[in-house]
C-alpha cells in the first residue's frame, strides 16, 4: 500500500489567502479610533476623534508618584499625640497594711463621731418636743386669760336666775350684763360691726333678704338680725341683715 505524503493530502493553501505577520499586537474590535477620520476623496475630516475619558469620581489606586499616596505617607509619618495619664479614682483602696496604732486612732474618731452624731438627734428631739410643749402652754395661758373676763358675766347671769324681781328688774340686770360682756370684748380688741344705717357691703355684712321702703335710700341696711364681730382686722363673722329696696330709686 502506498502512503501518501501530507502535501499531497492537504492542499497549499494560496499566498493571497494567508494572512499577513505582523509583530505589533493586534487591535481589539472595541478599540476606540484615536486617528482623525478620512473622507472618501482622502481629505480631512473636521469631526475630531472621540477620546473616552475616566470618570471624574473614579480615582486611581495610590502610587508613589501619586499625591493622595504622598499624603498618605505624611499622615503616617506625623507623630501620634501623647494620651493624657488617666487618674486612679479617689475611692480605691491602698494595699498599704496599715499599722495597729493607726487602726486604733481611725477607730477612736469614728466613734466619738457616732456619739457625736447620737447626741445631737437626741438634743434635736428634745428641742422639737419643748417646743411643741411650750405652743400647747402659750395657748392655754391665751386662753385662760380671755375665760378669766367672762368669768363674771357667767357669775352675773347666775344671779339673773336666782331673783324674784319683777320683769323690769329681770330686764334691767340682763342689759347690765351685756354691757359688761362688751367691755370685755373690748379688751380682747373685738369690736361690732356697724350695720343699721350703713350701707351694704357684702364683705362685713350678709343680706337675708329686702325689705321695699320708700324712705330710705337704696341698699342700705334696714334691720339688723345678728350681730357681727371683727377681732382688729380679722373677721371673725358677718352680720345677718335685711337690706332696703326702693322701688322709685330704682326706676330713676
Amino acid at each position: 500500500m502506498e502512503v501518501k505524503p501530507l502535501e499531497s493530502i492537504n492542499p497549499e493553501v494560496p499566498d493571497t489567502q494567508k494572512a499577513p505577520l505582523n509583530d505589533s499586537p493586534a487591535k481589539p474590535e472595541n478599540s476606540l479610533r484615536t486617528e482623525p477620520p478620512t473622507r472618501r476623496d482622502g481629505s480631512a475630516s473636521n469631526v475630531k476623534p472621540f477620546r473616552l475619558e475616566e470618570p471624574a469620581f473614579v480615582k486611581s489606586p495610590a502610587t508613589p508618584e501619586s499625591s493622595t499616596f504622598a499624603e498618605s505617607t505624611k499622615i503616617a509619618e506625623q507623630p501620634q499625640s501623647q494620651e493624657l495619664p488617666v487618674n486612679p479614682p479617689v475611692s480605691a483602696v491602698s494595699d498599704e497594711p496599715v499599722s495597729r496604732e493607726e487602726f486604733e486612732k481611725l477607730k477612736a474618731e469614728r466613734d466619738q463621731l457616732v456619739d457625736r452624731l447620737a447626741r445631737l438627734q437626741a438634743e434635736f428631739e428634745n428641742a422639737r418636743k419643748r417646743a411643741e410643749r411650750e405652743r400647747v402652754s402659750d395657748r392655754e395661758f391665751s386662753s385662760g386669760q380671755v375665760i378669766e373676763q367672762f368669768l363674771p358675766v357667767v357669775d352675773n347671769f347666775e344671779l339673773a336666775l336666782k331673783s324674784d324681781g319683777t320683769a323690769e328688774q329681770l330686764r334691767s340686770g340682763v342689759e347690765l350684763i351685756v354691757k359688761k360682756m362688751e367691755d370685755v370684748l373690748r379688751q380682747l380688741h373685738v369690736h361690732a360691726i356697724p350695720a343699721v344705717g350703713t350701707e351694704f357691703d357684702p364683705r362685713v355684712h350678709e343680706a337675708l333678704g329686702t325689705v321695699e321702703r320708700d324712705d330710705l335710700p337704696d341698699q342700705q341696711v334696714a334691720e339688723e338680725i345678728r350681730r357681727g364681730y371683727k377681732l382688729r382686722q380679722r373677721l371673725l363673722r358677718p352680720a345677718l341683715v335685711r337690706v332696703v329696696s326702693n322701688p322709685k330709686q330704682k326706676s330713676e
